[in-house]
């Protein structure tokens, strides 16, 4: 297989939130994209660190690659993103889907956010269109947008990876949740259809892993693995069925751990809330509201 067709990948995993982070790149000294980074944040003390990404910065300075795109494949309410600080020790863009827009309107009446929070998507540097084809030295990265784990899901399809983000996980864990603002289960089924009707072969990295009965993590399997295997969304599944399991299954989760400060951090870039009189910034908690 040529190089341009089978991209390097080099995944990063933060336990605490069972997080991937994905560096893609063709070989040592080229051009590389970062996908999905996660900022460590103490819920306990609100105080957060870059333990994480700076495993991150190293590893891509030791290669000698070039950061050209800092990518998000929707705004994550499981974790926080450490795109701001990745770029400001590395460079290169930031980007996410334009359908951000919004997920920023949402959230910015939820949060009651303060009137300059602008809900343009503004914050990032590029806002990535459905289908559209980013470079990436002798790679290109395509933007497929998989709605329906929120209104702003983008995969990123490189060579023979697609980074898939929370449309699916691992096929004994299944598929992401439905039941956030704009979420909806109809069209998270297209979205994985429209992933798993690339070749067999082709290779599918995940955001998360929530590993069931002691298996160790994975990050990565395939289309066939999933059409063949995966619980909620196999070939003999039907659409019907799979928004009926969704909807029931939905309606048993917890909020992530995570989801209030990670929204609130992610639909600004990475960015903390503008700091107050005494020059600390701070997130806030709505009560009896979610």
């Amino acid at each position: 297989m040529e190089s341009h067709s089978a991209p390097v990948v080099k995944t990063f995993f933060d336990a605490p939130t069972w997080t991937f982070t994905h560096v893609v790149y063709e070989k040592p000294g080229s051009e590389c994209a970062i996908i999905d980074s996660a900022l460590n944040y103490d819920p306990k003390s609100g105080r957060t660190s870059t333990k994480s990404a700076d495993e991150v910065i190293e590893f891509i300075k030791q290669q000698k690659l070039r950061v050209v795109w800092i990518l998000e494949t929707h705004a994550h309410a499981d974790h926080l993103t450490a795109a701001t600080y990745l770029k400001k020790h590395l460079g290169g863009k930031l980007a996410i889907g334009e359908h951000i827009k919004e997920v920023q309107a949402t959230f910015k009446n939820i949060f009651n956010l303060e009137d300059s929070f602008e809900t343009n998507g503004s914050q990032f540097d590029y806002l990535i269109k459905e289908n559209e084809e980013l470079p990436l030295g002798n790679l290109k990265i395509k933007a497929l947008f998989t709605p329906g784990h929120t209104p702003a899901c983008m995969a990123y399809v490189v060579g023979d990876a697609i980074f898939v983000g929370d449309t699916m996980f691992m096929p004994d864990v299944g598929t992401a949740r439905c039941d956030f603002p704009g979420g909806n289960a109809n069209v998270l089924y297209q979205s994985v259809k429209s992933i798993l009707s690339f070749p067999n072969e082709t290779r599918l990295y995940m955001c998360h892993d929530y590993p069931p009965n002691e298996r160790e993590v994975a990050y990565m399997t395939t289309v066939l693995d999933e059409r063949k295997h995966n619980i909620h969304i196999n070939d003999g599944i039907s659409e019907k069925d799979f928004v009926s399991m969704r909807a029931a299954r939905d309606a048993t989760l917890d909020m992530p751990a995570l989801i209030l400060p990670a929204v609130q951090i992610n639909i600004r870039a990475g960015e903390f809330p503008p700091k107050e009189t005494n020059d600390v910034s701070y997130l806030k908690i709505p009560l009896n509201l979610l």
